[in-house]
């Protein structure tokens, strides 16, 4: 047992110096991992109980662990232990906080494991409260998203590709667009939470271990769905780590990509929105100002999100099989990439509830520009034409139109029949704003109907995520409490 003022090593029987302080300082983790204080705790308790319940390790050493392991958590939450020294990572600071409650019974603790496959385990188990956690604010997000969209199936406004006016939507379909996006993204950290599901511990170093270890009860007593085939890759496997990195990246793109939209959206020169002062800031010159500070700093971190999938995939990149480590380096990134995707996507929420949309500027830019040329080609097509003709027919129109600076369906009837007699007098009709947006009734389009099943569609998926969210969150409450008194 180390004296009061030599910080506890678990490892140095074979070393005659002491290492250098300096370089001990450098590789510490215990700054950034000190975050898997509880999970490793639980994974501990989990080892220890089944070194007992095995007969590796006396049973009434196993509970004294254990219970000495309740009572580190309870008091670094509590504040009566702070959570910081000169240790080397939080596995020796819990263990040299057990030996000072305990005594050498605590040395058993670590029987049958290697802190390799001990980090691997805990780290698992965050990643998997992560995960949760994400997932149930972007389903947040997605449920205020459908909420807004469902009080905005009348409003029309232009859709848009290369930033150009290009045919004309509901402001609920559009909406609803990023509902999608955001349910892609969803999906994606639930089959990363599929993936991370896999008990490492009873790896040992490399090599496995060479104790009767039940590890099928370790897995089901912390949760995971299965244990790992091969100790050498269970040990030196961070793909889980880049896939939910990668996925956090992703749903920050369509964040930022979302954000966006909105910063162009409160301009002037759109207005299509109108922004609470709740959402917003002011300028320290420019007393007119109101700034859409939040949005912007969504687009603006999302750079770190990306960054956070190199900087990880390039820690791998040149690492042999097992454990390396440059694998310390894994969970600064992951737990930047998380926190900060996950703070990203709360505050998206909220901006949204300060989002007021203006039906009238968007109504207003429906009918600035030929948003309906494609129905003329349609219309055409629909009387027999091959659509290439009738594509260059609508394009003549389009000539007309601008020529005379008017909307398409205030052109003459005698203008369109001059191009082609296949026009007749519903073409006037068919150029309309809503009908349109009435034509698109296909699944999947902006007609009413087509819009509502999507309404419909959106809640009975956000039923089935809140299910997977309930069940998932329950399943980590049960591991968790392993760690309670």
């Amino acid at each position: 047992m180390p004296g009061a003022d030599t910080p506890h090593r678990m490892w140095g029987g074979r070393f005659r110096q002491a290492p250098d302080a300096g370089l001990l300082e450098f590789i510490s983790s215990f700054a950034t991992d000190h975050r898997l204080l509880r999970w490793d705790i639980v994974a501990s308790i989990a080892h220890v109980q089944m070194l007992g319940a095995a007969g590796i390790i006396p049973a009434s050493d196993a509970a004294v662990i254990a219970d000495g392991l309740r009572g580190i958590l309870a008091d670094t939450r509590a504040g009566r232990v702070r959570v910081e020294g000169p240790y080397e990572d939080v596995h020796s600071f819990i263990e040299a906080i057990l030996y000072q409650r305990i005594g050498p019974v605590a040395g058993r603790m670590h029987t049958a494991r290697s802190r390799n496959d001990q980090v691997a385990t805990a780290f698992r188990l965050y990643v998997k409260e992560a995960i949760i956690r994400l997932v149930t604010h972007t389903v947040d997000l997605m449920d205020e998203t459908v909420r807004r969209a469902a009080g905005a199936v009348e409003i029309i406004l232009p859709g848009f590709t290369h930033l150009q006016h290009a045919q004309p939507v509901r402001l609920a379909h559009h909406l609803l667009a990023y509902v999608w996006m955001l349910n892609r993204d969803v999906d994606r950290l639930m089959d990363c939470y599929r993936r991370s599901n896999v008990l490492p511990l009873g790896s040992g170093a490399v090599a496995g271990v060479s104790y009767p270890v039940d590890r099928q009860r370790v897995a089901a007593a912390l949760g995971f769905a299965r244990i790992s085939e091969n100790s050498i890759d269970a040990t030196g496997d961070r793909d889980f780590a880049v896939e939910v990195v990668a996925g956090a990246a992703l749903l920050m793109v369509h964040l930022s990509r979302w954000s966006e939209e909105l910063v162009l959206w409160a301009s002037d020169e759109f207005g299509f929105i109108a922004l609470a002062d709740a959402v917003t800031t002011g300028s320290s010159l420019m007393p007119q100002k109101k700034n859409p500070d939040p949005v912007e700093l969504i687009r603006g971190r999302a750079g770190r999100a990306i960054g956070a999938v190199a900087a990880l995939l390039t820690t791998l990149k040149g690492l042999p099989a097992g454990y390396q480590r440059d694998l310390q380096e894994d969970k600064e990134i992951v737990f930047d990439s998380l926190d900060l995707v996950t703070a990203a996507v709360r505050a998206m929420q909220r901006f949204l509830t300060g989002v007021e949309f203006s039906a009238t500027r968007m109504e207003d830019a429906t009918r600035r520009g030929l948003l309906t040329a494609t129905e003329v080609a349609d219309y055409l097509a629909r009387k027999g034409m091959p659509f290439r003709e009738a594509h260059q027919a609508a394009g003549r129109v389009v000539q007309e139109a601008l020529a005379r600076g008017m909307p398409l369906w205030e052109l003459p009837l005698e203008v369109y029949a001059g191009i082609t007699p296949l026009f007749e007098r519903d073409i006037l009709e068919a150029v309309q704003l809503a009908a349109a947006v009435e034509s698109k009734r296909a699944p999947g389009g902006t007609a009413k109907a087509a819009v509502e099943g999507q309404l419909d569609s959106a809640r009975l998926q956000l039923e089935t995520l809140r299910a997977w969210v309930r069940d998932a969150d329950g399943r980590m409450a049960d591991v968790a409490a392993l760690a309670e008194r």
